[in-house]
């Protein structure tokens, strides 16, 4: 019971250790995108839904996305930190958000809470 309890906590600390990294990996990538928008530049910045990494790219063909690139389904992508591979992508942007967009993730933040 004791060595289960060990791995347990271990398992937690280890979990806390990857938030903070993905904390401080997002908290970095949130200051440049700021420091962008001050220059007049705008970018969008496709994000791995798992550990948060902007090294996410379009799966290719010939890598096992055939349906995605001929436009069957939507494309593929792989994030080359964690090995997550989806459909399925998450963007940051610094670009000002339309009232449409607003209303949209109003929307689906209400919609998760409840």
């Amino acid at each position: 019971m004791e060595e289960k309890r060990k791995r347990k906590r271990t398992k937690q600390l280890l979990a806390l250790r990857e938030e903070r990294i993905e904390s401080e990996l997002f908290e970095e990538l949130l200051r440049l995108l700021e420091e962008l928008e001050e220059e007049g530049k705008y970018v969008d910045i496709q994000l791995c839904p798992r550990c948060k990494s902007p090294r996410v790219q379009r799966v290719g063909t010939l890598s096992g996305d055939m349906s995605g690139n001929i436009g069957i389904l939507p494309v593929k992508f792989e994030c080359k930190d964690c090995g997550w591979r989806e459909r399925l992508v998450l963007k940051a942007t610094n670009r000002r958000l339309s009232l449409r967009e607003v209303a949209i993730i109003a929307e689906a933040l209400a919609s998760s809470s409840s």
